[in-house]
């Protein structure tokens, strides 16, 4: 029936589960629902006080409903009328305990809270007539018929082979009485193996199987059925029940669970059901197995809806399209206008005709207006001057940050989805401000010019002197004919006068400059433009990084070690991506 011995290292396979099953506790906090994690809790906790107790000693504890003689039989498998058993039902109000191998029992039952004890090392059974003097039924007949020594002949307790023997007689789970049904609830979570005695006329009963047989289906390996009172069918009808019996445990998940049959009264079947629990006992692996078992149990509803599989790391390719998003949302597309409307009017005020050059600088700068172009400032209070978010602005952004978090927790269950979402939201409040603020710290060379700014402007001036001192020699000219003197010989290049050459060349060479900067200026406002876009997009995706995906990628990474955890609970190698 148990098949491993009880691992005593720090590092046994119980330990390691354990201590996985603990993990996978604190990492559920808030994703798995309480009941699943306080249950876990108990099993730790029960877990700890269980190993911290007698490991020599094998708690067995029978279960059973009002009349299915489980008193009886326990009377029977231990050789002494130490059970009340009687017409009268039920008669079991309190847990008792029948031991063997008294050393280091005491801690152990205290922590049962079992309050009755028997000491049965040195006990002798009464024959069949005494016990049937004394509790009106023939439990003693088992005893008489199939052993004539102590009770030792049937469990040994020799000082030199360790092991020891704790059986309990329980109150009917389905009794009246609130307080017995605790006591049974709580003992079933608590004894090392679990004998369900079940009787020809209620062995299908729905209360039986689905409040208490169904939710210890994972505990098989340290669980046995009784089928008691088989006296009363008779030799046909036996099969046919324990058939029936059979299919209902198999719909109970209990397929590999030894079945007995036995009458408590004629003491039919007893000895095998005694043989059982002796081997149980002497393999004392039933501890380890059973709370193997709780901690199955537990791990399978923590890991409830759990896929199984690792949720993938988020791409880059995710990452860049929310920072794209929330970049739109934010109103880069409007800085970057800014700036190149900006330099085309800084490049006019720089390059243009000195003479008109006081008109550009008298159209207001779009990224001044920002308050994206002042210097010195506090990058901790620099904001921009950016209109609030619109309600299709705000729409926008929560859009794009729902969307990268479903797509980060797909094939994740719906709380760890939730999770996800909730950490990609963390920061909702905060964020327009802070990439607002990113915005407003971009180094967007607002206030850098261009290499060939100076030398056009240089050009202009020289173009405006040229244009000036041709002007002003014709004038010279002019006044002195004007006043009859004879003006001197004017020099000529190719019969023109140098004056007007000098006028022409002047215009020309304005107009020239005029039509060439305002295309530099066009290609430059690009060029800045495509700049000032790129280094937005890096502050926003850094944002982004920092607020959204930073704390769904925390959470997917404790969703894969969950379900890690949970996987090496369950004694499977965990799972990684």
């Amino acid at each position: 029936m148990v098949k491993h011995k009880e691992e005593t290292t720090d590092q046994s396979p119980l330990t390691l589960r354990l201590e996985a099953l603990d993990e996978a506790r604190t990492l559920g906090e808030g994703r798995v629902e309480q009941v699943t994690l306080d249950a876990a809790l108990l099993v730790l906790e029960r877990a700890a006080a269980r190993r911290s107790l007698s490991a020599e000693h094998t708690v067995v504890g029978f279960f059973g409903a009002t009349g299915s003689g489980k008193s009886t039989l326990f009377n029977a498998v231990t050789g002494e009328n130490i059970a009340r058993s009687a017409a009268t039902r039920p008669t079991t109000s309190q847990p008792l305990a029948g031991i063997w191998g008294s050393e280091g029992a005491g801690p152990l039952l205290d922590w049962l809270d079992v309050a009755e004890r028997h000491v049965l090392d040195n006990a002798t059974p009464q024959n069949s007539t005494q016990q049937n003097a004394q509790s009106g039924t023939q439990a003693g007949a088992a005893s008489s018929s199939s052993e004539k020594g102590s009770v030792r002949s049937w469990f040994r307790k020799d000082p030199k082979v360790p092991g020891g023997l704790i059986l309990l007689d329980l109150p009917d789970f389905d009794s009246t009485e609130l307080k017995h049904r605790e006591i049974v609830e709580r003992l079933a979570g608590m004894v090392d193996v679990i004998v369900w005695v079940l009787d020809p006329q209620k062995y299908a009963d729905a209360t039986v199987h689905h409040d208490f047989m169904r939710k210890f289906s994972a505990h098989g390996a340290v669980t046995m059925v009784v089928l008691n009172q088989i006296d009363r069918l008779n030799e046909r009808e036996v099969p046919q029940v324990l058939d029936s019996l059979r299919g209902i445990m198999a719909q109970d998940g209990l397929t590999k669970v030894d079945l007995h049959a036995v009458s408590a009264r004629t003491g039919q079947g007893v000895d095998k059901l005694r043989a059982s629990i002796r081997r149980v006992a002497d393999e004392r692996a039933a501890l380890s197995t059973r709370l193997m078992a709780d901690v199955e149990r537990t791990s399978e509803a923590l890991a409830q809806g759990a896929t199984w599989e690792p949720l993938a790391q988020i791409e880059s390719v995710d990452e860049q399209r929310l920072a794209r998003q929330l970049a739109h949302a934010s109103g880069v597309d409007v800085v970057v206008r800014a700036v190149q409307r900006s330099y085309a009017l800084d490049a006019g005020a720089k390059t243009g005709w000195p003479v008109t050059r006081w008109i550009s600088r008298l159209r207001p700068d779009p990224l001044r207006r920002l308050n994206l172009k002042s210097k010195d400032v506090n990058p901790a209070v620099n904001r921009t001057s950016l209109p609030k978010p619109g309600a299709a602005q705000r729409a926008e952004a929560d859009g794009a940050v729902r969307e990268f978090a479903d797509r980060a927790s797909t094939g994740a269950p719906d709380a760890w989805r939730s999770s996800i979402r909730k950490a990609a939201r963390s920061s909702a409040e905060i964020l327009p401000d802070r990439l607002d603020q990113a915005l407003a710290n971009t180094d967007l060379a607002a206030n850098k010019g261009s290499w060939w700014w100076p030398i056009f402007s240089v050009i202009q001036w020289l173009a405006l002197v040229a244009a000036v001192v041709g002007l002003g020699w014709l004038g010279v000219l002019f006044g002195l004919q004007y006043f009859q003197i004879q003006p001197p010989e004017t020099p000529t290049v190719e019969g023109w006068p140098v004056p007007t050459l000098l006028v022409a060349f002047g215009v020309l060479l304005g107009i020239v400059l005029g039509i060439a900067g305002s295309v530099f200026a066009r290609f430059g406002a690009k060029s800045r433009a495509r700049t000032a876009r790129k280094r937005l997009n890096e502050a926003v995706r850094k944002v982004a990084h920092e607020h959204v995906t930073a704390p769904v990628s925390a959470e997917i990474d404790r969703y894969n070690r969950f379900i890690n955890a949970v996987s090496r609970a369950r004694g499977q190698q965990g799972r990684r991506r």
